[in-house]
């Protein structure tokens, strides 16, 4: 059953290549397609998390553990129905389960699966967020038993706690059973040289003396990243990354009982070796039944997990969590104790450090924050403090020969617009800062004096207009127009989306001298084939889910492998070398290239390469190489070598067995032919592939 009220979601859709959005209705009296043209829930973790055994299993069996006998079970955010489906079964068809899924789309797709495991008279499925429910209204009565799964890798962030709360004030009897039971936080002090560089950029600019000063010395903290924790795989870092403690328990939260909005907690912690500490590692430990005999873990594979909690697959929906402590790091020696400050709010959790002088005295780890701050990702504050890619950027511009009299940066790029202004005394310089906006021109009147220049030279436009005109320009032709090219905010976007940059330029060009400079002067799709089996294992076609029909979900959910034909896994955004288990089985080939000198137009390329090792293909991995001169010899490259970018991945519709031609008799492909279609008009790009 589902609730008759009518319901209308509007979903934000962005044009990449413009930087516009618009609202797209989804009625909820639109039927969901079977095949609809786009798969609309791709880029969530749904279908991450129901290719998860170890989660599913665990699930299963504490469900089946808790409800016992016919009850009321509430499923907030039921995503498919899953643990619908299985509290519902574990009574034997016979109680009450009611379903909660705010998000229109997936409430639809439940009401498909439900009707396809013939459940859909056993769980009334409401379209409302939990807090909107009423009893005697939406639910017939308090329930008994709360099933849910409303956790992301910092374990609060997706509400767990205002929505227990309201759960046992408005919805839940006296002392519920619930699944999970009880979630416990961990963590580790770690010094990591990589981590370091992910968000001390005014530790690290020092190091380069190139001239230029994103963090002059006097406003430390103008840069840096926000003040939260940053999921990610640890597991493809742990030889770069050095334990200062053993691993510390931080937080418990119950969900048998009302939870606190907010908490503190302090955690002496000894040292075990010498070192600075740069971060600390987290993750948690639920336990899901009340007899304390299933648990879920995402521990790093470096902890020594007790016997009845097994290590997990590599999955993508759940990683650690990584906590900056900002500067160098504190310096701590074998045996000494620190302090650990943590608290939570209802969403998030915090750190601080203290170290103890003797114990009546303390040194606090912190620094004092200055009024204006620009917030960057952990990675782009990386790629700033990365010489070699410093020092490319400036020779492609010092290379130019010019920067002046009139200079356009058309990205969100501060380091491009403190250049162009560094390297010439004579020069104009428009920045545009699209996404920065009036955040990029505070950044700069702040940092102006230190790169030895004044205001007059910057320029950034009050308002976003979707093209110059030479009345902006004061009737200037524009002699130079640079990006990296680097969009603020838009750093998880499949890579040829920043070809952005070329629709920008294309939008200038009235205003661009004959001879105008475009930096970068091309872009070019580069592609490697390459083995990706626990990618693919977390992106692959759903069947039977713990005895429930799953396949109805493959298409929407963004699914590869035994589609319907010719329906084909999208292009998906990852950072390749967090991937899990990954082998390149081809040589580096160009796909196609973009003509930067040249307004904007559909690009068309097809390459034959052949395999250079054997293994299964479980599809192809892209990037772009720009091109920032004209010789062709300053490349900045965002490939898979190239920790600080995502790749776009396109997994195959079948993984398939490959290898060197003649090597072995076993061998079904030797090489293969890859057909690239670029379209402007949709930001699309299409690929095309046969293996021979």
């Amino acid at each position: 059953m589902s609730s008759d009220s009518s319901h209308r979601l509007f979903q934000l859709k962005l044009d990449p290549l413009t930087g516009n959005s618009e609202w797209v209705v989804i009625e909820d009296n639109d039927d969901l397609p079977d095949c609809p043209k786009e798969p609309l829930l791709a880029t969530t973790s749904y279908l991450d998390m129901l290719n998860d055994s170890c989660r599913n299993k665990a699930f299963r069996s504490a469900i089946e553990r808790t409800v016992t006998k016919p009850c009321h079970v509430l499923d907030i955010g039921a995503g498919t129905g899953l643990l619908s489906m299985m509290a519902a079964r574990a009574m034997g068809l016979n109680g009450t389960v009611t379903a909660c899924e705010s998000y229109l789309p997936m409430a639809k797709l439940m009401r498909k699966v439900l009707h396809r495991n013939r459940m859909g008279k056993a769980i009334s499925l409401i379209n409302k967020r939990s807090d909107e429910l009423e009893v005697g209204v939406d639910i017939p009565s308090r329930a008994d038993v709360l099933v849910s799964e409303i956790l992301d890798s910092e374990l609060l962030g997706e509400g767990l706690i205002p929505t227990l709360q309201h759960a046992y004030d408005k919805l839940l009897v006296e002392n519920p059973l619930t699944v999970p039971f009880r979630a416990v936080t961990y963590g580790q002090l770690v010094e990591s040289t990589y981590l370091w560089k992910l968000h001390d950029l005014s530790g690290i600019e020092p190091k380069v003396s190139d001239g230029i000063h994103l963090v002059p010395a006097d406003s430390d903290s103008i840069i840096h990243v926000k003040s939260r924790q940053y999921p990610m795989h640890c597991d493809a870092i742990r030889e770069e990354i050095k334990p200062l403690s053993e691993p510390f328990e931080i937080f418990e939260f119950d969900f048998w009982k009302r939870p606190e909005s907010n908490g503190e907690t302090k955690v002496q912690v000894k040292a075990i070796d010498d070192g600075n500490i740069h971060a600390i590692v987290s993750w948690w430990v639920l336990q899901l039944d009340r007899e304390g005999t299933v648990f879920y873990s995402t521990a790093p594979r470096w902890i020594n997990s007790p016997a009845n909690i097994g290590y997990r697959d590599w999955c993508d929906h759940w990683k650690q969590c990584v906590w900056f402590f900002r500067g160098k790091g504190m310096s701590v020696s074998r045996g000494e104790e620190v302090l650990l400050e943590a608290t939570h709010t209802e969403t998030s959790v915090s750190y601080n450090l203290n170290v103890q002088v003797p114990k009546t005295d303390t040194r606090q780890h912190d620094h004092n924050i200055r009024d204006f701050q620009l917030l960057l990702s952990p990675e782009r504050i990386a790629i700033y403090g990365d010489s070699k890619w410093r020092s490319s950027v400036l020779a492609a511009v010092r290379n130019a020969g010019r920067v002046n009299p009139l200079c356009v940066v058309v990205d969100d790029s501060i380091f491009l617009t403190l250049v162009a202004a560094n390297l010439s005394k004579t020069s104009h310089v428009l920045s545009l800062f699209p996404g920065l906006r009036e955040k990029g021109a505070q950044y700069l009147e702040t940092v102006v004096k230190a790169n030895g220049f004044s205001m007059d030279r910057v320029e950034v436009p009050e308002k976003r207009k979707p093209c110059l005109t030479l009345h902006d320009t004061r009737g200037k032709k524009v002699d130079m127009l640079i990006g990296e090219p680097y969009y603020y905010a838009n750093e998880g976007m499949l890579p040829w989306q920043n070809l952005r940059f070329w629709k920008d330029r294309t939008l200038l060009d009235p205003v661009l001298s004959e001879d105008a400079l475009i930096m970068p002067c091309k872009g070019i799709l580069k592609a490697c084939a390459m083995s990706l089996p626990d990618l693919w294992s977390s992106r692959c076609c759903l069947g039977d889910v713990e005895g429930f029909d799953h396949s109805i979900v493959n298409t929407t959910l963004g699914a590869c492998g035994e589609l319907p034909v010719p329906k084909e896994g999208p292009f998906l955004p990852f950072s390749i070398w967090q991937c899990g288990e990954i082998k390149e089985l081809s040589e580096i080939f160009t796909v196609l290239e973009f003509d930067f000198s040249k307004p904007i137009s559909s690009c068309h390329g097809t390459a034959q390469v052949k395999f250079t090792e054997g293994g299964i293909c479980h599809g192809f991995v892209l990037w772009v190489d720009w091109i920032m001169d004209t010789d062709n010899s300053i490349v900045i490259s965002t490939g898979p070598e190239h920790r600080y970018w995502k790749q776009g991945v396109k997994l195959l519709s079948k993984p398939v067995a490959v290898g060197i031609n003649g090597c072995s008799s076993n061998i079904e492909y030797g090489s293969t032919i890859v057909e690239a279609l670029f379209e402007p008009s949709s930001s699309e790009l299409i690929l095309k592939h046969a293996f021979l």
